[in-house]
């Protein structure tokens, strides 16, 4: 009796594994590139700063001087951690217009507790921080509880919030002198290599926690959720309205923390300080590769935009061009970000 000699079976050529090769190979190169800025947003500000700084440092040695290098991480430290409450509300598809005048708010309550009213430093600087706490507590009960647009909320609070702090402050600034040195002591410099101060260190801290927050906790992958779509995640489970609140808490809590750099950083309290930070920490947030219609990003892309913006002002100041100038660069970057963001946001589609 004989046998009929097996054949060795073989994988259908049209597997999973031969499907997903097959439609790699036909992606155009730009669709590649499209792909990869997609997944790691935080790439193309990544290479815009190193240009920028090899272009500036060559259009002028002192650029890289460790005197400038140092004035450059103390101008981005109030923006940059000002940029992390901002990215907070950008990554669940809202903005805050109220960023700047909350940290202000803040500052002038630290300052005028401390100087106005004879409370201890350390009691002053935790009132600051609950005032901060309260802006964004504010600003979540108004967008969950009234259901009203982020955009309208910011902007009324803006108001609010600018109001309050001229009346507190009498449009009187506090001098650092006549702070308690705890308040100041964000202003305070250590060398490592170039002059550091310790708000740059805090700056740093803050964007370590957020983004161990958001990568790593159940919180961080509900914002990622709500900020892409809103009723798939209440459908999955996710409470969508505790979720916006917490960040808006979270927020106000950073707010304050900027607020506390923000007076080391001017040795002082002043209600006309920062005027255009809010800008300064949307711009920022922008050129970071932070999505606006939410859900996409990385914090640390944040800090790069932030650091972008310092050196172009920076650099820009250097090679000699008007404050103008200065502010028109940056404005083409914002442009040149969205219009990238947008470029990108079709590999969904």
């Amino acid at each position: 009796m004989s046998q009929t000699p097996s054949t060795p079976q073989t994988a259908p050529p049209t597997s999973a594994l031969h499907l997903a090769d097959e439609f790699i190979s036909r992606q155009t190169p730009m669709q590649r590139v499209r792909n990869v800025l997609y997944r790691y947003p935080a790439v193309s500000p990544a290479i815009v700063l190193v240009v920028a700084v090899i272009v500036f440092g060559i259009i002028n040695p002192r650029f890289l001087a460790p005197a400038n290098l140092s004035l450059i991480t103390q101008q981005v430290a109030v923006i940059g951690t000002l940029g992390v409450a901002q990215t907070l509300v950008i990554l669940t598809a809202g903005i805050d217009l109220s960023v700047g005048a909350a940290m202000i708010l803040s500052s002038v309550v630290m300052g005028n507790a401390a100087a106005g009213l004879g409370i201890p430093g350390p009691l002053a600087l935790v009132v600051g921080l609950i005032a901060g706490v309260l802006t964004g507590l504010v600003n979540g009960m108004l967008v969950t509880r009234l259901n009203l647009p982020p955009f309208i909320v910011t902007l009324g609070t803006l108001s609010i919030f600018t109001a309050l702090l001229l009346l507190l402050s009498n449009g009187a600034t506090v001098q650092g002198s006549d702070l308690p040195e705890i308040l100041t002591f964000t202003g305070t410099t250590f060398h490592i290599g170039v002059d550091v101060t310790f708000g740059v260190f805090l700056m740093i801290l803050v964007y370590a926690v957020v983004s161990y927050a958001l990568g790593r906790t159940a919180w961080g992958r509900h914002v990622y959720a709500v900020g892409d779509d809103k009723e798939a995640a209440r459908l999955s489970g996710i409470r969508v309205n505790r979720v916006l609140l917490s960040v808006y808490l979270a927020a106000g809590a950073i707010v304050a923390l900027a607020a506390w750099i923000q007076i080391g950083r001017d040795f002082g309290s002043s209600p006309n300080a920062a005027v255009d930070a809010n800008l300064n920490a949307i711009t920022a947030v922008v050129i970071g590769g932070i999505s606006l219609f939410g859900g996409r990003g990385n914090v640390w892309g944040t800090l790069l935009g932030a650091l972008i913006v310092g050196v172009f002002r920076n650099g820009l100041a250097l090679a000699g061009l008007d404050v103008l100038y200065q502010t028109l660069a940056v404005g083409v970057l914002v442009i040149v970000a969205v219009s990238i963001d947008q470029w990108i946001r079709k590999v969904r589609k």
